[in-house]
């Protein structure tokens, strides 16, 4: 019973792993530290940045660049468009560095919409102001970013708050049926 005592009081020690190699790594608390990464955790790099990380600005609505360039959702597409078609509008603006034009697997007509991405930010915009509203192939095309910073915490689903109607109580609706 003494010596059962004993070892509850001692300070833990690191112990052979499985391999006997490596000892097991404990943290100040005296608890196991387990997985990848652990091997010269004390002294790692992200320790050292004190929880300082670079982060991805959210500040204002606007525009989002994507991973490479800045992407424009073109809408209100006629089944019938072919790549070229969009491609001709819009490298009138810059580089297009990719365009994408989704057709139905059923159909094999267009869905309605593309996607074009542009290197410039500069660029994409001014294939927005110029070409949102105007004819392909006789159909009305919607252009815009397909990407947008929006405010930082989102509002109501309704996009504000809307006025609600009291609620149905039961005994209102007794009352107006035992008037009748």
């Amino acid at each position: 019973m003494q010596a059962d005592k004993e070892m509850v009081d001692e300070e833990p020690v690191e112990a052979p792993a499985a391999g006997g190699a490596k000892g097991v790594r404990r943290d100040s608390a005296g608890r196991r530290i387990k997985g990848r990464g652990t091997a010269g955790a004390e002294d790692s790099e992200m320790q050292h940045k004190e929880g300082h990380f670079e982060s991805i600005g959210t500040a204002g609505a606007g525009p989002a660049k994507s991973i490479e360039g800045w992407i424009l959702f073109i809408t209100g597409l006629d089944q019938e468009t072919q790549e070229d078609d969009i491609h001709d509008k819009f490298c009138d603006f810059g580089d297009i560095k990719n365009l994408h034009l989704n057709l139905d697997r059923r159909t094999g007509f267009v869905k309605g919409y593309a996607l074009v991405e542009f290197e410039q930010q500069t660029e994409a915009q001014a294939a927005i102001d110029a070409l949102n509203g105007t004819q392909v192939l006789g159909s009305t095309i919607n252009v815009d970013w397909s990407f947008s910073r929006g405010p930082g915490r989102r509002a109501a689903a309704g996009g504000g708050q809307r006025e609600q109607e009291p609620a149905f109580r039961r005994d209102d609706h007794d009352d107006r049926h035992r008037r009748n």
